[in-house]
């Protein structure tokens, strides 16, 4: 007999999503992926000078902030044709890659961590040998018996306390954690540090954007921090050498802590090397310019799309083939429901006036998430560390190639293995290994670049709205930590009249379209064991490999001050 479960809401998320299984033998056979809040900003945008976009699209998330200021400014930067300075080029970059570095490195710790890491079992652990297990990954100085009992003895008193705060209503004893009592404390551990190390790593964002998040110094045209060797008021040698240490103190725990434990919990989980394989297709539009010229050729991460898994071939990305449906999320399109549009054309404003969200189980039938369903070539796709470094490995990145192989060697696992929860957790910490070693280039190239007196942030030359054609359109691209984020932007007469956003969450969390195709967290659930129905760990595993973030994922606004729902606070 099959039973159909609901875990709502899916937590140590950013935003609000709910997950529905029908599970059968003890697997997964069908699933519904819904996001059940809603939010807007891309009607806000309407009618403003796109100068200003970004300070909008910032607050799409409070943890997403960097990500959307970037790719609504290189839209308009696209539709106005404006090529930034060198300078420009290298502290965005730097502000991009320590907030991808940061960011997954606080997702493996404080919000996936604890789907392979048993909290409670970390108190029946041996420091001594957990010592002795941590200084055999790696020669961190921390680990010692003293340090491990110091911290063994502080989550006893947290746990005596009664209050257990975010570990509460946790699944812990779960048949399905497979981790050893000295992993457990080592992990635990270290999750305590990450909390440490992640507030010095981000000031490199306070400095280079002057405030973390939410940064001011991003500007249509390049950036507005100077550089100046001779200024305390800009970036000059001093900070420089300052950034410099950040950047290594980044790496030092990417190199030396989060890959070690990544690779050791991963060695207990083997079996989830062939489950979460997700929809086959992956898109990514490319970062990271490598010289000022901007072009798609000198990204360091490559653009690119693989369908049907397979490797052998690399499709160029064309934005135009992307579209957006709206046939299972809670809107309306005036064309009709059935069409997808693309994001130039995309709309927000008609907001579906039908049944509102159920509190038992879906409509899945109908309506059922205020996530739309995005689509390349109409098929759904996976975006995300595990689409960049499939992309990259597949364009022959040879850095990207090395470090896979590592990986997979070390864990005595085959290329297939990417294609899984357990691939697209260890894609994340490649990645984040590859970009903590590449910022320090880019520091030194930005060094090299004052030193020879070339000092320009910003190119100015279409900074007034007057030399602006009457009509433009452009599209804004970033590899956000959590997959390919694009911003489409129409400008008329100088000001904005249209603006869409289809951000990673969107791509990966989004229902299913007008051919019933499942959308990725819907399909990588199918065939997922669940030991226990009423304590799906597995889920949780699954879902948060992906890092959900549905806060940008939704955008919905009726322009027209129409109540669209009334929620009551009892």
């Amino acid at each position: 007999m099959g039973k159909r479960i609901a875990v709502d809401p899916i937590t140590r998320i950013e935003g609000h999503l709910r997950i529905e299984a029908q599970i059968e033998g003890g697997k997964i056979v069908d699933a519904w992926s819904s996001s059940t809040a809603f939010r807007g900003i891309e009607t806000i945008l309407k009618g403003r000078d796109p100068r200003d976009a970004h300070h909008f699209t910032q607050r799409f998330c409070g943890v997403c902030t960097t990500v959307h200021s970037m790719a609504s400014i290189r839209c308009v930067e696209d539709a106005l044709k404006i090529q930034i300075p060198d300078n420009a080029r290298l502290i965005r970059n730097l502000v991009m890659a320590i907030q991808n570095v940061q960011d997954h490195v606080i997702h493996f710790y404080h919000l996936h961590a604890l789907d392979w890491v048993d909290i409670t079992s970390a108190l029946k652990a041996d420091p001594a040998a957990t010592a002795k297990l941590a200084q055999s990954l790696s020669d961190w100085p921390k680990s010692s018996a003293t340090y491990f009992k110091g911290v063994q003895d502080r989550i006893a008193a947290f746990v005596g306390t009664g209050r257990l705060g975010p570990f509460a209503n946790a699944y812990w004893g779960h048949s399905a954690y497979r981790l050893p009592a000295e992993a457990n404390l080592m992990a635990v551990a270290h999750y305590l540090e990450a909390l440490e190390w992640q507030k010095d790593v981000i000031r490199i964002h306070a400095i280079l954007g002057s405030k973390n998040p939410h940064p001011q110094t991003f500007l249509v045209g390049g950036m507005s921090i100077p550089v100046d060797p001779d200024s305390q008021n800009a970036i000059n040698a001093d900070k420089i050498a300052f950034i410099g240490k950040l950047l290594k103190k980044a790496k030092l725990f990417v190199e030396k802590v989060y890959i070690p434990d990544l690779l050791a919990v991963a060695s207990f989980y083997k079996a989830w090397a062939g489950i979460g394989a997700g929809v086959g297709n992956f898109l990514c539009y490319g970062d990271f310019p490598m010289d000022e010229s901007g072009r798609v050729e000198s990204f360091y991460l490559p653009r690119g799309v693989i369908m049907g898994k397979d490797l052998a071939n690399v499709m160029p990305m064309d934005e135009a083939k992307i579209t957006e449906y709206v046939t299972h999320s809670w809107y309306r399109y005036g064309s009709g429901d059935k069409v997808g549009l693309h994001p130039y054309d995309g709309e927000t404003a008609h907001a579906y006036n039908g049944p509102k969200p159920p509190y038992d189980f879906l409509d899945t039938d109908g309506k059922y998430s205020w996530v739309k369903a995005p689509r390349y070539l109409d098929q759904p796709m996976e975006v995300g560390p595990l689409a960049r470094m499939v992309v990259a490995f597949s364009s022959g990145h040879a850095e990207v190639q090395a470090t896979v192989k590592m990986v997979l060697d070390r864990l005595g696992v085959g290329p297939e293995a990417l294609f899984s929860t357990l691939g697209r957790t260890a894609a994340r910490g490649i990645e984040t290994l590859l970009l903590a070693q590449k910022s320090e280039l880019w520091l030194q190239q930005l060094a090299d670049n004052m030193g020879r007196g070339i000092l320009a942030v910003h190119n100015g030359d279409k900074w007034d709205p007057a030399t602006w054609p009457k009509e433009a359109r452009g599209f804004g691209y970033h590899e956000a930590p959590r997959g390919a984020l694009g911003h489409w932007i129409r400008i008329e007469s100088g000001a904005i009249g249209n603006f869409q956003a289809v951000v990673p969450s969107t791509w990966n969390a989004g229902p299913r379209d007008a051919a019933g195709q499942r959308g990725p967290y819907e399909e990588a659930l199918i065939g997922t064991p669940v030991a226990v129905s009423d304590q799906p760990l597995e889920i949780l595993r699954t879902i948060h490999s992906f890092d959900p973030c549905l806060a940008c994922a939704v955008h919905v606004l009726d322009g027209r001050g129409t109540e669209i729902v009334q929620v009551k606070a009892l």
